[in-house]
């Protein structure tokens, strides 16, 4: 055998043995990135468990047709929220949407975009929100249960928004005011987007002057702490 066929054959077993190796790292790899996906969803589920408390606030970006609007109008990325609440080993998110219920909360942080989301709790929660006082919250928030939406963001209990029930609930319970309240002209309402949805909804007649409270002022709240966030 020449040496110029020994280079080449040398050089071959040098090639496959490269290509087994890249078989075997490949296949690896994809056995760890389905491990990864099918255990992330049972290590946030476990996360969530331990770490979320009854009365705990939840936000997200939702993918409503009017959370553009609502980020513009508050120049702030969070457009829905709810108070998480355990019943038996389950977590539920209650929250006003249509109508006012409470939702898994698995399936309320797929809504979001991304499934981003971030949980706050009250300071002092372990002193606040005794065993007595969360079944207050929830006695008082069942008044709202099943009532409609809100879409003109009135300060009425006929129907009802997201960052209403909470403001609300915390408020009638522990005389706790989670965010300023604001009223309608204090927001971005210049934005075309804002000016567009507004005068769909208002016409003419903008009730400049009616008491809002948003997701974006309970978010910013110095009454709350971060306890999540993804």
């Amino acid at each position: 055998m020449t040496r110029k066929k020994i280079v080449l054959l040398i050089l071959s077993l040098f090639i496959m043995a490269g290509l087994i190796y890249i078989g075997f790292f490949l296949r690896d790899m994809s056995k760890f990135a389905k491990g990864v996906i099918e255990d992330t969803p049972k290590f946030v589920e476990s996360l969530l468990d331990s770490e979320v408390q009854n009365g705990d606030i939840i936000f997200q970006t939702s993918k409503s047709s009017q959370s553009l609007v609502i980020q513009k109008a508050t120049d702030s990325k969070y457009s829905h929220m709810g108070i998480i609440y355990r019943q038996g080993d389950k977590l539920f998110v209650y929250e006003a949407v249509q109508p006012v219920k409470l939702t898994p909360l698995d399936s309320w942080i797929s809504r979001g975009d991304k499934g981003k989301y971030v949980i706050k709790r009250l300071k002092n929660a372990e002193t606040i929100l005794t065993p007595e006082n969360l079944s207050k919250m929830k006695t008082i928030g069942d008044r709202f249960k099943g009532k409609d939406y809100d879409i003109y963001f009135e300060w009425s209990d006929d129907k009802i928004y997201c960052s209403e029930l909470v403001w609300k609930i915390y408020k009638e319970t522990l005389d706790i005011e989670i965010g300023n309240l604001e009223t309608l002209k204090d927001f971005n309402l210049k934005d075309p987007i804002v000016k567009d949805k507004l005068h769909e909804r208002y016409g003419e007649k903008i009730p400049l002057n009616e008491l809002v409270i948003s997701p974006a002022a309970m978010f910013d709240s110095d009454k709350l702490i971060i306890v999540l966030k993804n």
